[in-house]
């Protein structure tokens, strides 16, 4: 939900690219890690759904949104948006790319990380140590 809702603030989006957000914070982006590759079975979660339209998009948020660098030249581009709520939201506010510290803190307070967090800080640092030249392989560039 913190992710929607920092994408909201980031831009205006319409109403289909809000679903598309919600779909891809929701049942794509968390469920990624626990089913491979994500993009393998998004097209067909929304082809079942009738999204066949969201399909570039979700994917294309999917792909993206653990890049380092911008995902596209137009900052207005969801996958970009999508990245940089992604970041706002893992940071913990560090980074907010231009969304006020006061916006963070509440969606903060009105969604709790309920430890996630706290279990990012511990799975990277297990594999620090067990794998020191590859720490966060979910990170692209």
């Amino acid at each position: 939900m913190r992710l929607a809702l920092y994408c909201s603030h980031r831009s205006c989006t319409p109403a289909r690219s809000v679903k598309a957000i919600s779909i891809a914070t929701t049942a794509l982006h968390r469920l990624q890690y626990y089913l491979r590759p994500p993009n393998h079975w998004t097209p067909a979660f929304l082809f079942e759904r009738g999204k066949q339209n969201w399909i570039d998009e979700a994917t294309g948020m999917i792909d993206d949104h653990h890049t380092l660098s911008s995902s596209s030249k137009d900052p207005d581009q969801l996958s970009e948006v999508f990245r940089r709520a992604d970041w706002i939201d893992v940071s913990i506010g560090l980074w907010r790319f231009g969304l006020e510290r006061q916006a963070v803190r509440a969606i903060r307070a009105a969604f709790p990380d309920a430890g996630f967090h706290w279990r990012l800080i511990t799975l990277s640092a297990k594999r620090l140590l067990s794998y020191p030249c590859d720490p966060l392989p979910m990170l692209n560039r």
